[in-house]
């Protein structure tokens, strides 16, 4: 790169157009220029199209932290998540993003992979920057105090998808231990006896109630779990799980497993085992994921509210962001059961 272009990329570097500098060059208020820029029909589609026009030209990049000192809004919203590579999370996402965007609000995303260090530190960095809330799926080891320390600054927080019980702080959540408890019932009703549990962190409330719920109807029907797998999430658990389940005597007939993902990595790792998911062994997961129906055989399965979860955490936020009282206290989403080949 020769020196004139490295002094060229220096000054634009330092150079910060201004809403000041747009208004002198187009001859109009800085007030104008702002409705503008934000597409305000108070100014005309002449006017808006010559300022939007000049900005892109220029360079003008929006300066939120000028418009928060203003305002005290910063118009972002946290979404704090365990697993962004699991595909519900990110249909949630969609549907949390989806709603907010219509009270004009952007969400930032954070993976905290269930570390209660990285949940803590983004929490900090978004209150840092003056974010107006936070949706959080708690990670492991969230207590009522860290609910309760992060609303004392004054920063909103809605639970979506996992609870903390005595946290007061709206929640929305499926109904994990009936949808569970449904799943069961349909094998046990296919006259299977020896199932197995895989996955699912049970310190969690997702992970307790969807237990709790295949327990229930295991002692309903007079049976146990003849193999029980705690404590995995992702494909690649369920692709340990099959080994351990493939050498367990007696060999289950059925396995249900605590999400999808970790059936997807379950069923994979059967059929190079040689035994056939739908044929030999029953499958099932939970969530109902894309791909889910795609998947070969396609996955039994329970439709979990991904939109409806996070259409509801997104209106609860709003509320407490301009300071309404929230649409609902602790809000559980009826699960749906969705049959397809896997179970046989």
């Amino acid at each position: 790169m020769t020196t004139s272009k490295r002094e060229d990329l220096r000054r634009f570097r330092r150079r910060r157009v201004t809403l000041s500098q747009l208004a002198a060059q187009l001859e109009v208020s800085t007030a104008t220029v702002s409705l503008a820029l934000r597409d305000n029909p108070a100014v005309s589609a002449e006017t808006r199209k010559r300022v939007q026009a000049l900005a892109a030209e220029m360079g003008y990049i929006y300066n939120r932290q000028a418009a928060s000192l203003r305002t005290a809004r910063t118009d972002i919203v946290g979404v704090v998540v365990h697993d962004v590579l699991n595909p519900y999370f990110a249909e949630v996402f969609r549907a949390v993003e989806s709603e907010l965007e219509t009270y004009g609000l952007t969400i930032l995303i954070c993976n905290h992979r269930d570390s209660i260090e990285r949940q803590r530190n983004f929490v900090q960095v978004l209150q840092q920057q003056n974010a107006d809330g936070l949706v959080l799926c708690p990670s492991v080891g969230t207590t009522v105090a860290d609910i309760e320390a992060i609303m004392r600054t004054g920063t909103p927080v809605t639970l979506v998808c996992r609870d903390i019980d005595g946290a007061n702080a709206p929640s929305v959540r499926g109904d994990d231990r009936h949808g569970m408890y449904e799943i069961t019932r349909l094998l046990i009703g296919k006259g299977h006896k020896d199932i197995a549990f895989v996955g699912g962190l049970r310190s969690t409330s997702s992970g307790r109630d969807r237990y709790a719920g295949f327990r229930e109807a295991m002692t309903e029907a007079g049976l146990a779990p003849v193999l029980d797998v705690p404590e995995l999430m992702t494909q690649g658990d369920g692709r340990k799980a099959a080994e351990i389940i493939a050498n367990h005597s007696p060999r289950p007939s059925a396995v249900v497993c605590f999400n999808d993902v970790l059936a997807f990595g379950l069923m994979s790792s059967f059929a190079r085992l040689g035994i056939r998911p739908g044929v030999d062994i029953a499958v099932t997961g939970y969530d109902d994921v894309d791909g889910s129906e795609t998947w070969a055989p396609a996955l039994t399965t329970v439709e979990n509210g991904s939109e409806e979860i996070g259409r509801e955490a997104a209106r609860a936020i709003y509320a407490l962001i301009v300071g309404e009282e929230p649409p609902f206290e602790h809000k559980l989403i009826a699960p749906h059961l969705v049959i397809r080949e896997s179970s046989g």
